[in-house]
């Protein structure tokens, strides 16, 4: 679920809204959505020069190479939230700054190699998520910062949410800008 944000150029798609709960076609379409996910975003990034790569997609906001970095940097700790949270009782996660992660040096690399990691992490965290009982989707983590409980249900749709959120900055800039 999204809602509607006042600032499109960082929040294209509206800000993610989390469901109590959902159905199972809901979290079915969520997996979908993140399993379709490196394969949009390499289709988006096809033949960008590094110039292009190296424009944020608003007025002070990441690259385009540092989004795709990002996602996977954040889609790999989403995947071990999912670990901790099916082998430990209720753990509270080890947040991170994703700002701050966002600017390591790394994140000047080609983006081949976080296309490249998404493709082979979606594999293994699609392949775990179709495989959670319906009855483990109600487990939770503790986030250290808010203290919120976040469900497993709820972060498969965060993390649909994300994936197509970033890859609507990219097609939205290319938009913009006439990039085909």
């Amino acid at each position: 679920m999204t809602e509607l944000h006042p600032d499109p150029d960082r929040y294209p798609i509206g800000k993610f809204k989390p469901a109590a709960a959902n159905s199972s076609q809901e979290i079915n379409d969520f997996i979908s959505r993140i399993e379709a996910l490196p394969e949009k975003l390499a289709d988006a990034v096809a033949g960008l020069n590094d110039n292009q790569l190296d424009t944020p997609y608003r007025e002070g906001g990441w690259t385009i190479r540092q989004v795709i970095h990002h996602v996977a940097d954040s889609h790999m700790n989403a995947y071990i939230r999912i670990k901790w949270t099916l082998t430990e009782e209720n753990p509270v996660i080890k947040a991170y700054d994703e700002k701050r992660w966002a600017e390591t040096p790394e994140t000047n690399l080609p983006i081949a190699i976080s296309i490249n990691l998404l493709h082979t992490l979606h594999v293994k965290f699609v392949a775990l998520a179709k495989q959670i009982p319906e009855k483990d989707l109600s487990r939770f983590f503790i986030h250290p910062d808010t203290k919120k409980q976040i469900s497993l249900g709820q972060l498969l749709g965060m993390y649909a949410w994300h994936g197509d959120h970033h890859l609507a900055h990219v097609t939205a800039l290319k938009a913009k800008r006439g990039w085909s």
